[in-house]
């Protein structure tokens, strides 16, 4: 598939709660002398480079960690190439027909190595099928799956792939004066955890939801809490941080409903991804979202938060 194929998807509206994929695969041997099995996989097209033939490289001796296959040179960058499928613990026969696709989001280009691609697929996140407890169990990089009628595409975080590999190193926190509460919404395991910890450090009490349509749920239930005994929402959430690709419901639609109430439209909103580009920013501000960020930032969100809120009060 080449780098113009990618270009070509198209611009999803705001509050559809949509999204296209990249669908691919990776062979499997289950037992020697048997044709392997395809096993389907999807990511975001927007974090798509492009598609390249393999470099056939050698694992070094000295690998940083067991998929990491070494580097390539692309156009004006050296990019590193992982074995997806030694992450994904798939055995997977290598060929001269593989392909690296070459990704770029969280401020880093990385190259993957795969079977091959299929096709691009529009979606909408209600379809997403949010992975069972035995997925889950195996790899908690698999936040979704897609019935495709024939087989499942099983929709990949990059993004804690590389957070598991190269961890972030331990950065010094900003710290609110008074206890906040913050509502908490993301598919991937890894980053809620990275989240629940960064914010209680910072003097927050934090509500985590594992997609947007439960935090939806959550902040609707809070909301007729708060009215029932007659006090100001604020008492129960002080501020929404979602990441923006989540299985039901995303982040616009999630902070599309949050702002079209009367009642809630006064909480700050936080979304995050790990591509921000200038379609995803105009989207957020068109469902009014306070603030967007990237991935590599999620440490900012503390501090960011305080500032949101405090200026609220202003």
């Amino acid at each position: 598939m080449s780098k113009t194929a990618i270009d070509t998807g198209i611009l999803l509206e705001t509050g559809t709660n949509e999204l296209e994929i990249l669908e691919f695969y990776i062979n499997e041997t289950l037992k020697e002398g048997e044709e392997p099995v395809k096993n389907y996989f999807g990511i975001n097209v927007a974090k798509v480079m492009q598609v390249i033939e393999t470099p056939n490289l050698e694992p070094p001796e000295s690998a940083p960690h067991p998929s990491f296959m070494g580097t390539i040179p692309l156009r004006d960058l050296i990019l590193p190439v992982l074995d997806l499928s030694v992450w994904l613990e798939l055995n997977m026969p290598k060929t001269e027909r593989d392909i690296v696709i070459v990704t770029e989001f969280s401020k880093t280009v990385t190259g993957f190595l795969v079977s091959g691609v299929t096709e691009i697929h529009r979606v909408g996140w209600g379809e997403v099928i949010p992975p069972t407890s035995v997925i889950s169990q195996s790899t908690d990089s698999i936040v979704g799956l897609v019935d495709k009628g024939d087989h499942f595409i099983q929709l990949l975080d990059l993004e804690t792939i590389l957070t598991q590999i190269e961890p972030a190193s331990d950065l010094e926190m900003t710290r609110a004066d008074r206890e906040y509460k913050v509502l908490v919404a993301d598919d991937s395991a890894t980053i809620r955890m990275m989240l629940e910890q960064n914010l209680t450090a910072a003097n927050f009490k934090p509500i985590i939801t594992n997609n947007g349509s439960e935090a939806l749920k959550t902040i609707m239930a809070l909301k007729a809490q708060a009215e029932e005994e007659g006090k100001e929402i604020t008492e129960f959430v002080d501020v929404i941080v979602s990441d923006i690709e989540m299985p039901l419901m995303d982040g616009f639609s999630l902070t599309k409903n949050i702002k079209d109430d009367s009642v809630l439209q006064k909480l700050p909103v936080i979304l995050y991804s790990s591509i921000i580009t200038k379609e995803l920013k105009h989207k957020g501000d068109s469902v009014g979202a306070d603030l967007q960020i990237t991935k590599p930032d999620l440490h900012t969100i503390p501090e960011k938060a305080i500032e949101l809120i405090e200026g609220s009060k202003d």
